[in-house]
């Protein structure tokens, strides 16, 4: 049996009662004793109180919680990921696919030309060249991965590779490429990174779309099937450096220095450049204005000056010609997509100026286009375009003329993922133009075609391709 602290006082002082009479000095020992006597019982008190709960007799553990399903990740949340990622998330397979899409596009058309040309070739027409045939306009795989500086990842990079008709006209000509089967696959494929400066200063460089006019390559994005003169005249693409600056939401710059117009290699050892100013005065207004200028001749003799073999010594010639002409573009565009109306619209207005030398005649073709498109339903939209563009000197068409093409389009979309394009198309000139079905039998001034276009696509990219 065991005494305890307390105990082991009382026998004490019942000891020294029997064996003595108190005195002064044993009263104050007593006095002591019971001063530690109550402190000591308070720390057996706080001892019982901790040792308690310990033990297995008393101590009952709490039923465990049920288990919550976790909320779906959503487009913020998985942006604010990185910042709870290990430091070598960016390693590996893992770090490869986080924030990289995998995108793909199949788009093909049919065409009827109530012209029934000759050659059954549209003529004017970059994207949909076939007449009464079932044709593959494109076939596209884009791989993708911007840069996040909210992430920690200032670099990025992306690559079209595109196979199929529009390839042919967007890549193919060799006018401008002189290798062009090596490119021809190649419709981007640039790297990116954001220096530190400012609101942060991107540069790409490689091969890059161009953005000069309002339509772009990607069916899927567009209001009609077909596309305008304005998106076959200027350039498809450019090789170089880009830059991009953004001051403020409402204002970004942007400089490049490149080969020139469609060229993977330059041919004339002379580099254009390009200056834009993109502007949003509103929500739902952004007005691009570009000035692009460049020396486009090309030396007619391939390999002179530009990197490829030379001719044979012996075969050298004694003088090559100068081509120092400019090219001049001055290119506008103004979009409108109000958020909660069922209209969207856009106006361009372009002007250029090309001479192959600088004391040749100049080559001028300016114009304008409008868009206008109704949303009637999330699945079903109708679009209209209209252009003019002057053909001063024959540069575009061949021959001096004022061209004018109007489009119906409708659009139905039935999943997002596959949307078919309902189109009819009017294209006139001034001037006889167009072909019938007679070889060698007179032109017209009118080109009439109707089109079914079929477009696929899937992928993780958001937005426009």
């Amino acid at each position: 049996m065991r005494l305890g602290v307390r105990g082991s006082v009382a026998v004490l002082l019942s000891l020294c009662v029997l064996n003595a009479q108190e005195t002064p000095r044993e009263r104050e020992l007593q006095n002591r004793i019971d001063g530690l006597e109550k402190r000591l019982a308070e720390v057996e008190a706080k001892l019982s109180a901790l040792v308690a709960p310990m033990s297995p007799a008393v101590a009952v553990a709490p039923p465990p919680a049920p288990r919550v399903p976790e909320p779906a990740t959503t487009t913020a949340a998985a942006a604010a990921a990185p910042a709870t990622i290990p430091k070598d998330a960016e390693s590996g397979i893992n770090g490869f696919f986080r924030g990289t899409t995998l995108n793909a596009t199949v788009d093909g058309y049919y065409e009827y030309n109530f012209n029934q040309p000759f050659d059954r070739v549209n003529q004017l027409r970059g994207f949909d060249q076939s007449d009464n045939s079932f044709s593959l306009n494109q076939a596209t795989i884009i791989i993708e991965r911007p840069p996040d500086v909210d992430a920690g990842r200032r670099y990025g990079a992306r690559i079209d590779l595109q196979f199929g008709q529009a390839t042919q006209t967007l890549q193919g000509s060799t006018a401008n490429e002189s290798r062009p089967e090596i490119y021809r696959a190649i419709y981007q494929a640039y790297g990116s990174y954001v220096f530190p400066v400012g609101t942060g200063l991107q540069m790409d460089f490689g091969k890059f779309a161009s953005s000069l006019g309002y339509e772009t390559d990607y069916t899927k994005d567009q209001m009609n099937y077909s596309r305008g003169y304005w998106f076959n005249y200027l350039p498809y693409y450019h090789l170089g450096f880009r830059t991009n600056y953004n001051f403020n939401s409402k204002v970004s710059a942007q400089y490049w220095l490149v080969n020139g117009e469609n060229q993977s290699e330059d041919f004339n050892a002379f580099k254009s450049q390009a200056f834009l100013l993109i502007l949003k005065p509103a929500k739902s207004i952004t007005w691009n204005s570009t000035y692009y200028v460049g020396q486009e001749a090309r030396t007619p003799l391939t390999g002179i000056g530009n990197g490829f073999p030379s001719a044979p010594p012996g075969d050298a010639p004694t003088s090559i010609p100068t081509y120092d002409g400019r090219t001049h573009i001055f290119d506008n565009y103004l979009s409108w997509t109000p958020a909660n109306s069922k209209w969207s619209g856009a106006l361009e207005a372009d002007y250029t100026i090309n001479r192959n030398s600088a004391t040749g005649v100049p080559y001028r073709v300016d114009g304008a286009a409008a868009y206008l498109q109704y949303q009637a339903t999330p699945k079903f939209a109708a679009a209209a375009r209209f252009e003019v563009l002057q053909d001063r000197g024959g540069f575009y068409s061949g021959q001096t003329q004022t061209l004018k093409e109007f489009t119906l389009t409708g659009t139905r979309t039935f999943v997002d993922g596959f949307q078919a394009k309902l189109e009819f198309r009017r294209d006139f000139s001034n001037t006889p133009f167009f072909h019938t079905s007679g070889f060698g039998a007179p032109l017209k001034r009118d080109q009439d075609t109707a089109l079914l276009g079929l477009i696929w696509w899937f992928g993780g990219k958001a937005g426009s391709w």
